[in-house]
């Protein structure tokens, strides 16, 4: 392999369970000669950046190298003129951001960690955040990107059309797949200008069913908010939180639209960190379900909870919820519902829960991709 690797140390154990060799790999090349020289040897590869949400997922069946991003961290093209950014892996977002600042633009994400979350860490778990209410989740930002293969195959949408992934539309099945079909060592998105005015607003809420007429009239009314999220637990009364961008004049106009839903008061930026501070103690939980179902989330959030709890979900009807109790009745509640849940963390529970009739299609794509296994074996939905 390439003369870059060290022995594993705690420190960089997955799951409890140290990996043989670390690499960091410098480039796209030296990334390619690690992971074919790993696929030929029959050796297990997790991918890294900022270790953000390394836990997410189930343990890996395995951990013989742990393959590091962090040295690829160039921003290498910001053509602002035309709204676009190539971005290597290994970059976090708050550096990212910071430099798109200087143009007056931004990747309109805001994922968990940002000064240690990676662009290959968001994409591999697609964390997109509040604002894809407005902008779109990652799959709808992403316009490019480049994989390497465990086979040591370098693959670039829009460029060089390699045998084994002709007809894949790349950036979108990389997103969110956790690093199992290849490693993203750079990705383009289309960029938008960052907002001259902001507010936030806050609408308190006296039960589960207020809160959900005040999220679809917001929905429902002729009203552009760039963010839309309802805080709720065990111990608190729901808020929902909305974030306006634009002029001040038109934020001043869907203010007093907004107004009409309820009893409005000025809100706090901190409010969008919200679901930071749901890390910490109990397991978290990740669940979707449709936005008119969010006071049945709540519901069954009550009803399996053991003590305390606390919840913060988006009006797209993608949530996070910190609480003990029988997650696996949550999960059978909120599937039952037509939704999903996955746990991020580790419980003795599968993380990911029931994967529907996609599971075969998944499969075929992995074996297309990833034959042997190789790359974070056993982590994703059905034991991928």
């Amino acid at each position: 392999m390439v003369e870059l690797g060290r022995t594993g140390t705690l420190m960089d154990a997955v799951a409890g369970i140290v990996p043989s060799h670390v690499f960091e790999p410098a480039d796209e090349q030296e990334t390619a000669s690690i992971l074919k020289n790993a696929n030929e040897a029959g050796l297990s590869v997790i991918p890294t950046g900022g270790g953000t949400k390394l836990d997410w997922g189930n343990p890996p069946r395995k951990v013989d190298v742990l393959l590091s991003m962090r040295r690829q961290n160039r921003v290498i093209e910001h053509a602002w003129a035309d709204l676009t950014v190539t971005v290597e892996a290994g970059c976090t977002i708050a550096q990212l951001q910071r430099t798109l600042a200087a143009h007056g633009q931004r990747l309109a994400v805001d994922p968990l960690w940002p000064e240690r979350a990676t662009i290959g860490g968001i994409l591999a778990t697609n964390d997109s955040g509040v604002l894809r209410l407005r902008y779109g989740a990652l799959r709808d930002l992403i316009i490019g990107v480049t994989l390497v293969l465990p086979d040591g195959t370098i693959a670039m949408s829009g460029g060089k059309v390699v045998k084994n992934v002709a007809g894949y539309d790349l950036p979108k099945l990389a997103t969110g797949a956790l690093g199992t079909l290849g490693v993203i060592t750079r990705a383009v998105f289309r960029l938008y200008p960052l907002p001259l005015n902001t507010r936030t607003l806050s609408i308190a809420g006296a039960d589960a069913a207020e809160m959900q007429r005040a999220i679809l009239a917001i929905l429902d009314a002729q009203l552009v908010p760039a963010a839309v999220q309802a805080r709720f637990g065990s111990d608190r009364s729901p808020e929902v939180d909305i974030l306006l961008e634009g002029t001040p004049a038109g934020i001043a106009a869907q203010e007093l639209a907004i107004k009409e839903f309820g009893q409005v008061r000025e809100g706090s930026p901190a409010v969008w960190n919200s679901r930071e501070t749901l890390w910490g103690g109990a397991p978290v939980v990740k669940f979707a379900v449709l936005p008119s179902r969010i006071s049945v989330a709540w519901e069954a959030l009550a009803r399996f909870a053991k003590g305390s709890w606390a919840a913060v979900v988006q009006a797209t009807g993608l949530g996070y919820a910190r609480m003990d109790g029988d997650l696996q009745g949550l999960r059978t509640a909120i599937e039952q519902d037509g939704g999903s849940l996955v746990i991020l963390g580790r419980t003795e529970l599968d993380a990911w829960g029931s994967p529907g009739d996609a599971l075969p299609l998944m499969r075929a794509v992995k074996e297309q991709l990833d034959p042997k296994g190789t790359l974070n074996p056993g982590r994703f939905v059905g034991g991928i």
